[in-house]
């Protein structure tokens, strides 16, 4: 055979030595592999959206129930935005209100885990519409105290301290007005700030938290199953 007919032939010889489309023609499945080299569809992987939501949980006046409460959370790694702690209308009971910023299975595992320790007697998430408020404390320069005044006034606050150097002020509100007035109050330059984060009440008779009974009926809370 001639060196022409060789080249003629291998012309004809598909590349690679198979038939088919060249690598870069073929089709290329979208998304990626796992460890085990399984595809991925990317919709089915796609992170759950974060949302935040307000529990409230009433618990018995252990010793240290707010430590393993917060120990819980802390070990879980749930993202906690806010954490307040106080009395109720039941002798040695207290309620603990909680805002967590999660997906919507950490918050069903926040309030499962939470659930099961002993000192929680129940735990609720609040509604949208629920009475929600928080406190906090400024403290400011006072350079300008007619000024720092006014500002107080506009925004419903208190003058707790007043001096030559500082002054400062109580508001309490919900968490857009409260982050409104931490924004007028820089132009005095804030020195300190202590913000309590929410406290929260379901709306009319509706109970806070499931099971919860009226501070009039003298009657505590029984477990319930989570909500």
């Amino acid at each position: 055979m001639s060196s022409d007919e060789t080249d003629e032939t291998d012309d004809e010889l598909p590349k690679h030595g198979l038939k088919g489309p060249e690598p870069d023609e073929r089709p290329h499945p979208e998304g990626r592999r796992n460890s085990q080299g399984i595809r991925i569809d990317p919709e089915a992987e796609a992170e759950p959206e974060i949302r935040r939501a307000v529990l409230s949980a009433l618990v018995e006046d252990d010793p240290g129930v707010l430590s393993r409460v917060s120990g819980l959370v802390s070990r879980r790694q749930f993202n906690i935005e806010s954490l307040t702690v106080g009395p109720t209308t039941v002798e040695n009971h207290s309620r603990i209100t909680m805002v967590v910023e999660e997906s919507e299975p950490g918050i069903d595992q926040v309030k499962k885990q939470l659930g099961k320790l002993k000192p929680v007697i129940a735990i609720g998430e609040l509604d949208d519409d629920a009475v929600r408020t928080e406190l906090v404390l400024l403290k400011v320069e006072g350079d300008e105290p007619d000024k720092v005044h006014a500002v107080t006034e506009m925004y419903d606050g208190q003058t707790l301290d007043a001096g030559p150097e500082t002054i400062t002020v109580q508001l309490t509100g919900g968490e857009q007005e409260i982050d409104d007035a931490i924004d007028a109050f820089r132009q005095f330059g804030i020195i300190e700030i202590a913000r309590t984060g929410y406290t929260a009440l379901a709306r009319g008779n509706q109970a806070t938290v499931p099971g919860e009974k009226p501070g009039t009926a003298d009657e505590p809370t029984q477990p319930t199953n989570v909500q």
